[in-house]
């Protein structure tokens, strides 16, 4: 795959990233900030997901939701927008003719939302539901409760949805607010790649997004890490299965170790001839979902199991997945079955960056996270050097007591039963 990006920065500070591909016929448009729930103080909780909601409720060019879905409704474009914990996200995908659509539509919402009153009161309806979504499926809402164990009342630890009293007190001030101190050149990153010019693109960008906001951003809090014993959180649930997060406090993206910690997580996880789907699932019938993967963050990182199983066979399942933590930390890994690991994400990888937007995402994530883009020849030169005594050293030096957590969600009121079992 040819690395033919190129990265152009204006004089306020707005990062353009092209990727021209001939052999496509689409393009996509991607504009990454660098805000979410991270970013956020506790009386704001949500506002980040909030606002990207906003962005779809009318401009002035398109003053209502139907006016401004409909232009890319008619040429089948696809489009969306995401709320992390550190980016929003804002997407269009185009037959790549209609690129000054896309442009014209991504820049619109960004720099002309109107934020009625009316329309933020019609829209808690739809986040409150949204919540309430995420509370009715476990499988979901772990994932919000395995970081609040990790990280507590820290914005780290904080729902990227806020809560309900929030999201029902929340006022169009504190939007605008917002947007003036988290929405700049400084921290927005548009990334277009596909079937385009790249010196035409550069010129389009400029004249769409003229009026960007170009002063000094707010920064985040930093998290905090303290722990010093196993530590469990158990929400009682009446439900036909339990769902939990198993694993351990790990490396950021800027670690040395990042790499075999990706690695290794999918040794342990990543697919069904995984070790993990294979002792669970496979040979003992404890779990339909089971799967294991390092999630990396700027500040912040985790190798974490995820699965749902029978209620009765809990204990047997946590014994299970602490079992496979311990005997990787032991027993060195296999050449072949690293680089089955390194094959399975090199794969992977190259399948999931054939579509325009993916490569978009590729690129915008790493300069705006990172100030720093590898390639993908680069990346995965850098996979490929991993060792098996790198996978050891890591497996040795994360999975200790100390860095354990465990959140799950059943009908258990006793918190103590499972206190006994996490040990490695």
């Amino acid at each position: 795959m040819a690395n033919n990006y190129k990265k152009t920065t204006l004089k306020n500070g707005l990062r353009i990233i092209t990727v021209p591909d001939k052999n496509t016929k689409t393009a996509a448009v991607l504009v990454l900030v660098g805000t979410g729930s991270k970013y956020e103080t506790k009386d704001i909780n949500g506002i980040s997901h909030f606002l990207e909601h906003m962005f779809f409720k009318g401009t002035k060019k398109y003053p209502s939701t139907l006016k401004l879905i409909e232009p890319l409704d008619q040429i089948g474009g696809e489009y969306n927008a995401f709320t992390g914990e550190e980016y929003t996200g804002y997407w269009a995908k185009i037959d790549a003719s209609h690129l000054d659509l896309a442009l014209d539509w991504v820049s619109d919402i960004y720099l002309n939302s109107k934020f009625e009153e009316k329309e933020i009161n019609r829209e808690k309806g739809t986040i409150l539901q949204e919540m309430n979504m995420y509370l009715d499926t476990p499988m979901s809402h772990i994932v919000f409760l395995w970081s609040h164990l990790l990280y507590g009342d820290q914005p780290a630890g904080r729902s990227v949805l806020g809560t309900k009293k929030i999201i029902q007190d929340i006022k169009r001030n504190q939007f605008i607010d917002y947007l003036q101190n988290h929405y700049s050149a400084k921290n927005t990153v548009i990334a277009v790649a596909g079937n385009v010019n790249q010196k035409i693109v550069i010129n389009k960008i400029k004249k769409y997004f003229t009026l960007i906001n170009d002063q000094k951003v707010e920064t985040k809090e930093s998290v905090k890490e303290r722990q010093t014993k196993p530590e469990i959180l158990v929400n009682y649930k009446k439900t036909d299965q339990t769902h939990l997060r198993l694993g351990v406090r790990a490396y950021n993206m800027f670690h040395p170790d990042r790499y075999a910690l990706s690695i290794l997580g999918t040794i342990l996880g990543g697919y069904m001839s995984s070790r993990l789907f294979i002792s669970v699932r496979e040979r003992q019938g404890l779990a339909y979902y089971i799967s294991a993967g390092a999630d990396m963050d700027t500040d912040t990182g985790v190798l974490v199991a995820s699965a749902g199983v029978d209620n009765q066979k809990v204990d047997r399942a946590i014994e299970t997945i602490l079992n496979e933590f311990k005997k990787i930390s032991e027993k060195k890994v296999s050449q072949k079955e690293l680089q089955k690991a390194k094959d399975h994400i090199k794969g992977s990888t190259l399948i999931g960056m054939e579509a325009s937007d993916a490569k978009a995402s590729f690129y915008a994530s790493q300069e705006l996270l990172t100030n720093e883009i590898l390639t993908l020849e680069e990346k995965l030169g850098k996979i490929n050097k991993v060792t098996i005594n790198d996978i050891q050293r890591v497996a040795k030096d994360i999975f200790k007591p100390e860095k354990l957590n465990l959140a799950l969600i059943g009908p258990f009121k006793d918190k103590n039963k499972f206190d006994k079992l996490l040990k490695i």
